[in-house]
């Protein structure tokens, strides 16, 4: 997979995007405000427009801004569950009593109960990766689709995921997050500037972002 294309055609999309349409900068820094509208947007950029898309129907930006958020929190459900588990593993046996005579007693060894919390820290990453997995592809294939139970399709996107390849999927994601990263600490050492500069670029980011993962989607076709 080439994922150094991936990061150039990004970068490509976004700059024929913002440089020059301050316009279009401007109101989509108003949009990462009212942050429905910029997921909207993100919506009609994942759907695959070529130049970026014109800010324009308003009405239907922030509509499917919602529907994209509505998404996005149900994929992190899953996520959030498995977060509170390994506290739950290591202080609800560790705080049990046992008899009224001696007072409070742990039902486990307090280092049992740590074993099990690490056990469900590795749990928690397999199931935040597979699962960050599945919302990106299923963010895509809803703004490729207009229609929100497309985007709960589990077998339709894990057959897409396996025609690219999990580990592929993967690694891409890593790219991105890493590339973008590095950018965004680099601005962050620069004092007071750099926040304002990381401030204007957000919708920079955003587009950027939504057009690598919606490569990533095309890198295969999509089952119907």
């Amino acid at each position: 997979m080439d994922y150094i294309r991936f990061l150039g055609d990004s970068f490509d999309y976004t700059k024929e995007a913002l440089w020059g349409r301050w316009v279009r900068w401007l109101l989509l820094l108003i949009s990462v405000v009212i942050f429905p509208f910029i997921y909207g947007y993100g919506v009609r950029v994942m759907n695959g427009a070529k130049p970026a898309p014109e800010l324009e129907g308003w009405v239907g930006l922030f509509i499917d801004g919602i529907k994209l958020i509505i998404i996005t929190v149900v994929y992190a459900i899953p996520i959030w569950i498995f977060a509170f588990l390994p506290f739950a593993a290591y202080f609800i046996p560790t705080s049990a009593t046992v008899t009224p005579a001696t007072g409070p007693e742990p039902l486990f060894d307090p280092g049992m109960g740590i074993v099990v919390a690490l056990g469900f820290i590795a749990l928690f990453l397999v199931v935040a990766i597979v699962v960050g997995i599945l919302a990106t592809f299923a963010m895509v294939r809803f703004s490729r689709t207009g229609r929100m139970r497309e985007a709960f399709r589990i077998r339709a996107l894990l057959a897409h995921i396996g025609k690219i390849g999990w580990l592929n999927c993967f690694i891409a994601l890593v790219v991105l997050t890493v590339a973008v990263a590095i950018v965004e600490f680099i601005l962050v050492l620069v004092p007071i500037i750099g926040a304002i500069i990381l401030l204007l670029l957000m919708p920079a980011f955003i587009i950027f972002t939504y057009r690598y993962i919606a490569l990533l989607y095309e890198s295969a076709p999509a089952p119907a």
